[in-house]
């Protein structure tokens, strides 16, 4: 459930969550036993969404875990599209390619283990979408580094930049973004809103807010 709207919205979405996969349901049981929030279906769903609107065929992940938000857009990508999945840690990415092989995506799924900011500099792209799910106080260099690798037309979501546990609210960001409010130097907060006030001023991307889940920047590509 989101914060970022009320109940009788969140109500709705839930309504209009697509059919039961098993394969995101033992994925969500994962994430409940280990406490660890996933994007959950709006944002999922949100996801796949772009991508299919896209017809997106090429997708980097900058942090992916073990596969949740990937796995929302594998679907939507085709046998002929490729998802390049990103996660230090190796048990998790073998979680991630364990529950793609599940779901029968293993076949358009590229697993690699590392930072995903050295990963990216691998791949002479283009990529149709690109989604920032790694350190919020690194978007901006996830941002920088991939930047010249997205089509025109492509996309970068970046998630959780409203709304963020106790590390901040939506009232956090606008307190910085009016100003004279500063955040501690190297905390979520200070990494959202120094993304936010790049991106938002890029005359290559137009950048909008989707206030689902704990909130998404979406950023197009207008111009090569």
């Amino acid at each position: 459930m989101s914060m970022l709207h009320t109940d009788d919205v969140n109500e709705i979405l839930t309504l209009m969550n697509p059919g039961d996969d098993p394969v995101l349901e033992c994925m969500e049981d994962q994430a409940n036993r280990e406490e660890f929030p996933t994007v959950g279906h709006e944002v999922g769903a949100f996801f796949r969404l772009c991508a299919r609107l896209m017809d997106a065929e090429s997708v980097f992940e900058f942090g992916s875990r073990f596969g949740y938000s990937a796995y929302w857009m594998a679907p939507a990508i085709g046998p002929a599209g490729r998802i390049v999945l990103t996660e230090v840690d190796e048990e998790e990415l073998d979680q991630a390619r364990t529950y793609f092989e599940q779901g029968g995506y293993a076949d358009r799924a590229v697993f690699e283990r590392g930072d995903a900011l050295e990963i990216v500099d691998r791949y002479d792209g283009p990529f149709d979408l690109v989604h920032l799910d790694h350190e919020n106080e690194r978007y901006l260099a996830g941002f920088e580094t991939v930047r010249e690798k997205v089509s025109q037309g492509g996309m970068i979501v970046a998630d959780n930049v409203l709304h963020s546990g106790d590390a901040m609210s939506p009232a956090d960001l606008r307190a910085v973004l009016d100003g004279p409010h500063s955040p501690e130097e190297g905390s979520s907060l200070a990494g959202i809103a120094e993304y936010y006030t790049h991106v938002i001023d890029d005359p290559e991307f137009e950048t909008s807010v989707v206030p689902v889940g704990e909130g998404i920047f979406v950023s197009v590509r207008t111009e090569a």
